[in-house]
């Protein structure tokens, strides 16, 4: 695979942290560890470079293995995983990253996030600290959190003084969660969109708005979402199995939404949270291991 292959149009986004990332990436949540190496060296041979996984997925030895025989060199590939729930305390989310590192086959991952932040456990602040420490040993380039809202972010901040360059959350037309992106914005955190076609458990697709837009431009629905991520400057990883969908969301640079369909997609959101399709951030303690 050649490197002008490699780019096919999808723009380095800065971070904090000097680095940069893709705006569009591959997610492998839900992929059968038996099929990862399979589909993410399909996703890697039409020209993805940004790599989403976690440990808690089962199939960070597939993306390890995909990366390894695709050709690239190391720092091609955006490589993202996760701290799992039950890895926060103490010294655990350095054998946590470490284990990672030996299953992706990697010496380094581009960015660690903090998969939740359970602040009914509130162990969450212990986890920053050590991802600080594991970013300045060069373990990660830069570092994060997933599912965290601007009281969880308040805090690591005023703790450490270490703003995260990614906080990555379920965000997609019908729950923008515009609070958390007033805080990345003032922050100068960067917004990774999961879940950015809302699961299939949402109609999005389906939707007057989507289906308009698609039809004016003469695109899937799908791709219409994923361009609206893009022209509000987030970052996202649309997942497919299929070799054509894979191609297909990555074919979303050539056109571009008019302020009147932007603002109709804007108005499906739900303020109130009746949008979202995955676990709420105040109440998600998934992976603990109790005292008890």
């Amino acid at each position: 695979m050649s490197k002008s292959e490699a780019t096919s149009g999808v723009p380095p986004i800065p971070l904090k942290s000097g680095h940069t990332i893709p705006q569009i990436g591959f997610g492998v949540w839900q992929i059968a560890p038996s099929d990862t190496a399979r589909v993410v060296s399909e996703a890697l041979s039409v020209g993805y470079r940004h790599i989403d996984t976690a440990p808690v997925y089962g199939n960070e030895p597939g993306v390890g293995q995909a990366v390894a025989a695709s050709g690239l060199d190391r720092d091609e590939v955006f490589i993202t995983t996760k701290l799992w729930n039950d890895q926060q305390s103490g010294d655990n989310p350095k054998t946590a990253l470490y284990r990672s590192l030996d299953d992706l086959s990697v010496d380094y991952v581009d960015l660690y996030l903090i998969h939740w932040p359970m602040p009914e456990v509130g162990t969450y602040l212990n986890a920053w600290e050590k991802l600080i420490e594991l970013r300045d040993m060069g373990l990660t380039r830069s570092i994060g959190v997933s599912n965290h809202l601007p009281a969880h972010l308040d805090r690591l901040v005023a703790e450490t003084g270490v703003v995260p360059d990614i906080n990555q959350i379920e965000l997609h037309p019908a729950h923008q969660q515009q609070e958390v992106q007033a805080w990345a914005s003032a922050h100068g955190t960067r917004v990774e969109s999961w879940g950015p076609l809302g699961q299939g458990k949402y109609p999005l697709l389906q939707s007057e708005s989507v289906r308009a837009a698609a039809e004016a431009h003469g695109i899937s629905s799908a791709q219409v979402v994923i361009r609206w991520h893009l022209q509000n400057g987030l970052i996202l990883f649309p997942k497919s199995s299929r070799r054509e969908r894979m191609i297909e969301n990555l074919n979303v640079f050539k056109f571009e939404l008019s302020a009147e369909e932007m603002a109709a997609i804007d108005a499906m959101d739900h303020p109130d949270g009746s949008g979202r399709v995955g676990s709420d951030p105040l109440l998600f303690n998934d992976g603990v291991v109790p005292d008890s």
